[in-house]
């Protein structure tokens, strides 16, 4: 002990009053490790610093860091030198020393309680932590480098501030992180900044550009991919604190080398071209159409994100292909926004093909930016729970366009927050709702095409059975079909009895199925076919009618349909297999009967109940494979979520929701009652068992929402007018079902 206080004696000698102050604090509170920390820091810390930090700061820094280091299970994991130079350090560039980890640590605790990993951690606060403190991309903001109280006072950051307050906020809770970035793209357009995270090794995201999918992914990484190591101004750096005669390449100051770096080209070059093929988006901005090119500022709109890229369109004598490119991932939709002094005009994009797309776009056919939009998208950036619903931008009537981009923003927030919440679900392959918990097996096959990837749905056999028989049912399932493009699920029924794929619990455990699928593996939501054998057969007869608005197509093998409806397939293709020696129940008989009756409903209905059936003859119940002759049939086909013809027979399970037509909670449904509702022009008709309030789910899909629309309900008129178009209605419908596609713009309730 006496030669540990003999060294910081010596130390003491060389430093100022506050560094000693410092040094010898640490050392007393931490011992031999807070002595290491507070000399590797004071070490390498930039000039200025040394002369105006003082030891109240330093030490508040040191010990909140240790805390983190002892509270949280992932920091506790770090090796000491990684802990040193990406968790310990008071600041990432040369931004303002304002304390922040006492503040950030408090705001923090909650965000990342259910992590497991410092991945997970680091994904809870980059999706969380920007709408907490308020701070979005803009490039209103005073400077790049604003310290993380700056941008907090102003609300506003880009790629740099936004940078610094997601690496605060991950070594606020022990997170070794650091800011990573490029003095100037390879291809000349412009700098950017982004972030590291380290739980094993390094990994990157956007800051404030939360992906569902994970970590390593970015709008930016087709950009990446050509950075060069070799060359200072095209090359990656990552911000470090440890001095190895590197500098960052700060271009807000240039002259300036007090911040040390790393190069990290090498990996991102990698990684980056590992990623696939990107959509290389060009934008050119023009006058008029064969006239003059426009200089403006463009900015790139995706999701729920103000802007996710910035460059400038050229003009006058530059070359025609001298354009701004924008890397985005193919099948990417959003919009353009562009700026010319103090006007603001915009146009959608997407969805994009890989390769070297170009839009050009025509000044005076663009929109102008929508005040209804900015109001959304201002209440989309507060935390999910302060959100209040009674908001104006809520019930502020939308155009059409307006109505269309509003849909993809709330959806895309929606599906976010999906993503997040059934994380677990898809790495654990298990749902549960109450006490029924839906598992299965899954298998990927081929390339998913640019508008996502088609789900398969295969419901196995058995039934009135032990669990291990229905076990070895549900595993050989996953063998049975190979569909050339998707993801092929089986599920296991919760339970064991007979009805095994028809009891109420199963329709809402799909839908959470296929909304986890659709929110984070990308799953076309028009693309979703269901499938069964035997006991599955039976509830493909069954979960078809009743909810045919959720897929594209079904197929039923050597199922038995037990009391099932036809009619609810109206607009659902439907596939029927059948061995003809399959006598048990009658299914053979059954089955020729029934494909008889589609038959006769097609003919008499011209434009729905498209159907194919085989009755193998020669063959009982196992079909010997043939039957897989389904899925070919099936991928012709996409759901059609605006038919203008419904019919909604309901089943003993009752549903509220189909297609366009919802009964509201609260009001009776006559027991298997039977509606048929069309569109025709502007005129909705409605037939049958009508409840005392019917709700009608309405978008410009099914009908014109600008012009007058009139409903009769069985020969009645009960409305005439026009129907407002608001984001409250998409809410209520996303609300209700997790499914874009399908969400209306506007709700009538009529009596």
């Amino acid at each position: 002990m006496k030669w540990l206080i003999l060294c910081c004696w010596l130390v003491a000698q060389t430093l100022g009053a506050p560094l000693d102050e410092f040094l010898a604090s640490a050392t007393k509170q931490h011992g031999e490790q807070g002595e290491r920390a507070a000399q590797f820091l004071i070490e390498n810390m930039p000039d200025r610093d040394r002369e105006t930090l003082s030891a109240a700061f330093l030490t508040e820094n040191l010990n909140l860091a240790f805390q983190a280091r002892s509270e949280f299970p992932w920091a506790a994991q770090v090796p000491e030198a990684v802990f040193l130079n990406d968790v310990l350090p008071y600041a990432v560039f040369d931004e303002t020393r304002d304390p922040w980890r006492a503040d950030l640590l408090a705001r923090e605790r909650d965000l990342v309680k259910e992590a497991r990993t410092a991945s997970e951690a680091a994904q809870a606060l980059n999706r969380q932590i920007f709408n907490l403190v308020k701070v979005h991309y803009n490039t209103g903001r005073k400077r790049p480098n604003q310290s993380l109280k700056e941008s907090v006072e102003l609300g506003k950051a880009t790629c740099t501030g936004l940078s610094i307050i997601l690496v605060n906020a991950c070594r606020a809770v022990g997170i070794p992180a650091r800011a990573v970035g490029t003095p100037l793209w390879a291809n000349e357009r412009g700098n950017h900044t982004w972030v590291e995270i380290w739980d094993g090794d390094w990994h990157f995201t956007g800051a404030d550009e939360f992906d569902p999918a994970g970590l390593n992914r970015g709008w930016f990484t087709g950009d990446a991919a050509q950075a060069k190591a070799d060359q200072p101004r095209h090359a990656i750096y990552a911000t470090s604190w440890k001095r190895d005669g590197l500098s960052f390449p700060m271009v807000w100051a240039r002259k300036n080398d007090s911040v040390a770096a790393v190069n990290v080209t090498a990996r991102y070059a990698k990684s980056a071209q590992a990623e696939g093929p990107m959509a290389s988006l060009g934008v050119r901005l023009w006058d008029k159409s064969g006239g003059n090119r426009l200089a403006a500022k463009v900015c790139v709109l995706d999701g729920v994100r103000r802007t996710c890229a910035l460059a400038d369109t050229k003009a006058g004598t530059a070359d025609l292909n001298d354009m701004p490119r924008f890397q985005l991932k193919p099948g990417t939709q959003g919009w353009l926004r562009f700026t010319i002094g103090e006007d603001i005009r915009e146009m959608p994009f997407g969805p994009l093909a890989a390769g070297d797309p170009t839009i050009d776009a025509v000044w005076n056919d663009l929109e102008l930016a929508s005040a209804a939009i900015d109001a959304i998208l201002e209440w989309l950036t507060l935390p999910v729970g302060e959100r209040p619903g009674d908001a104006p931008a809520l019930s502020a009537p939308l155009t059409r366009s307006e109505a269309e981009r509003a849909l993809k923003l709330l959806a895309t927030d929606q599906l976010d927050q999906v993503a997040t919440e059934r994380a677990r679900a898809l790495e654990d392959l298990a749902i549960t709702r109450g006490d029924r918990t839906l598992r299965w097996l899954e298998k990927s096959f081929g390339e998913p095409p640019a508008d996502g990837a088609s789900l398969w749905i295969s419901m196995h056999g058995g039934g009135n059975a032990p669990t291990e028989v229905n076990d070895r049912q549900w595993k050989n399932q996953i063998r049975l079909y190979e569909p050339a493009e998707g993801i092929y699920v089986a599920p296991r029924a919760p339970t064991d009895t007979w009805n095994l794929w028809h009891e109420a619990h199963i329709d809402p455990l799909f839908q959470d199925l296929i909304e986890t699928y659709v929110a984070r593996r990308g799953v076309n939501p028009n693309k979703v076919y269901l499938m069964g054998y035997s006991a599955g057969g039976d509830g493909v007869w069954q979960l078809a009618p009743r909810m045919a608005d959720r897929f594209a197509a079904a197929a039923m093998m050597a199922g038995h349909p037990n009391e099932a409806s036809l009619l609810g397939l109206r607009n659902l293709p439907f596939a029927l297999f059948m061995g003809g020696n399959d006598s048990a129940y009658n299914r053979n008989r059954i089955a020729a009967e029934r494909a008889s009756e589609l038959d006769l409903l097609e003919k008499n209905d011209p434009g729905g109940y498209t159907h194919f059936s085989r009755i193998y003859e020669g063959l009982s119940h196992w079909m010997n494979g043939r039957d897989a002759e389904a899925l070919p049939w099936m991928t012709r086909f996409e759901r059609r979520p605006w038919p203008k013809k419904i019919v909604w027979q309901q089943d003993d399970v009752v549903h509220r929701r189909f297609y366009w037509l919802e009964v509201p909670e609260g009001t009776d449904i006559q027991e298997r009652a039977n509606i048929v509702a069309t569109v025709s022009g502007q005129t909705i008709r409605l037939q049958g068992d009508l409840p005392a309030i019917l709700q009608l789910r309405l978008s410009d899909r099914l009908l014109n929402l600008d012009e007058p629309v009139a409903v009769i309900a069985n020969d009645q008129e009960v409305f005439q007018g026009t129907v407002t178009r608001c984001a409250a209605s998409i809410l209520q419908s996303l609300a209700e079902r997790a499914d874009a596609p399908a969400a209306a713009t506007a709700l009538l309730r009529i009596r």
